[in-house]
Order: structure tokens, then sequence, then C-alpha cells
């Protein structure tokens, strides 16, 4: 996984769940499924690319991600929604229900 990559997907996709997870974070392996069934429920035209910010750590650099779990969302090549830590997925369902009916329906 590159920069270039992520940035690729970003701009070539009008939806994108950018998900970073930790190796050692029990929280984000929970949290990962719950969140991705959610959006295949609720968005499925909105993709999702994983990144370990470990491993990865200037891509999560770069994005300003210093924590996980982040979940960031972009439509139309924007970041449109930013989550860390204490998720609430049906937060954030409702926060990208109408843009994305809007604007990918």
């Amino acid at each position: 996984m590159t920069l270039e990559t992520i940035r690729s997907e970003i701009e070539k996709n009008p939806g994108l769940l950018l998900y970073f997870e930790g190796e050692r974070c029990n929280v984000c392996h929970a949290l990962r499924p719950k969140l991705f069934e959610a959006f295949e429920k609720s968005f499925p035209k909105i993709e999702k690319v994983v990144v370990d910010a470990e491993k990865e750590a200037d891509i999560a650099a770069n994005f300003g991600v210093f924590s996980v779990p982040t979940a960031i969302v972009f439509l139309d090549g924007k970041e449109f929604a930013r989550v860390s830590r204490n998720v609430s997925i049906p937060a954030l369902v409702e926060k990208i229900r109408r843009p994305y009916e809007i604007m990918l329906s």
C-alpha cells in the first residue's frame, strides 16, 4: 500500500472509507467488521481501504491520523467525515446517508 495508491483510490471512487487500524489494537479488529457490514448494507457503492497505521506510519501521518481506530470517509474526492477512538457507527451512517443518496443514488 502506498500513498499514491490511496490517493488514486480516493480520486477514482465517488465514495471511499479509509480505515486506519493497528495490529495490536483489539478495538480496531472488533470495530472493522461491524463498520464494514454497516457500510455494505447502507452504502454499497463506497469502496473500503484498510491501512495498518503502525506499519504505514507515513501514510497515517499524511492523513493526520495519530490514534487508532480512525475512519475517514471521502465523497467526491474530499474528506467528508472523520471519526476516531469512540466510534458510533449509527451516528456515522446517519451523517453520510443524505449526501450519499444525493451523490451516488
